[in-house]
């Protein structure tokens, strides 16, 4: 039974995330730290008189992701411990001493803030961080947003990383892409792609010990995102590449173009 801290969001894709996780066999989530921001990104697009696209592309994400998620968290026994916590409280000494005293084999972090040097050190080689995107193309936030926006969907996918005190630059462990069908929206695509995650962020965590070490990518040049590079010009750069057939034009050469952008795999199965 591996035991587990899980460091995590408070959207429901991040409730979905934990419930099953929670519910895994194999795995015993010794608590949930859930970090509650003061303003959601909704509430801050809100005061944005200039707000329409990126409103509506929100509003399409939250719908999606109770379409997905919302019947399995409402249904199963939550058996991970939650504790809410403020944004960026996380790496307060009162967190990291009841860290410390639960003693876990691994810390999962999943759409939470940033980690700071004392938890990180104290579980070298035994934290892993998820990160939505494809390291080291694309780091920060938004990551697999804006490869969409730039008519790159290879370039979407996630990341499961050792974690360090950069942004997206601790060791990778293992990469998976989105499986895109025709027509499919990027909200499809995204959480879609959550589930698989969450999935296979089961068979990393019981196969922790068995993860070999992967020769890592190194690229000449990454993308870099902050959340203020998701404006009303990338919304409507995003729907437009949607409507001139992107995912077509990839899915129908798309083991070329992945070949293009390599990505690391350890053996889970």
């Amino acid at each position: 039974m591996k035991k587990i801290v899980l460091i995590t969001g408070g959207e429901i894709r991040h409730d979905f995330f934990r419930k099953y996780i929670a519910n895994s066999k194999g795995i015993q989530v010794l608590k949930t730290y859930i970090e509650v921001p003061e303003l959601s990104l909704n509430q801050k697009i809100d005061k944005d008189s200039n707000n329409h696209y990126r409103r509506e592309h929100l509003i399409a994400r939250d719908q999606t992701e109770i379409d997905f998620f919302k019947l399995y968290i409402d249904s199963v026994i939550d058996n991970s411990n939650p504790k809410r916590i403020v944004k960026g409280l996380i790496n307060t000494q009162e967190n990291i001493s009841e860290i410390n005293n639960l003693d876990p084999d691994v810390i999962i972090s999943y759409g939470c803030s940033i980690i700071k040097e004392e938890l990180i050190s104290n579980y070298e080689g035994r934290f892993i961080n998820i990160h939505l995107g494809l390291s080291p193309y694309y780091r920060g936030s938004g990551t697999n947003y804006f490869p969409f926006v730039n008519n790159e969907p290879q370039y979407a996918g996630v990341t499961f990383m050792h974690i360090d005190t950069g942004v997206d630059t601790g060791e990778i462990i293992h990469q998976i892409r989105p499986e895109i069908f025709p027509n499919d929206n990027i909200h499809q695509i995204g959480n879609r792609l959550i589930k698989n995650m969450t999935e296979e962020t089961v068979l990393i965590i019981n196969k922790f010990s068995e993860l070999k070490k992967q020769k890592q990518i190194t690229v000449e040049t990454d993308k870099y995102y902050k959340k203020k590079d998701f404006t009303e010009e990338s919304v409507k750069e995003m729907l437009q590449n949607f409507s001139n057939n992107m995912i077509k034009k990839y899915l129908d050469n798309k083991e070329n173009i992945d070949r293009k952008v390599p990505i690391i795999q350890n053996k889970l199965n």
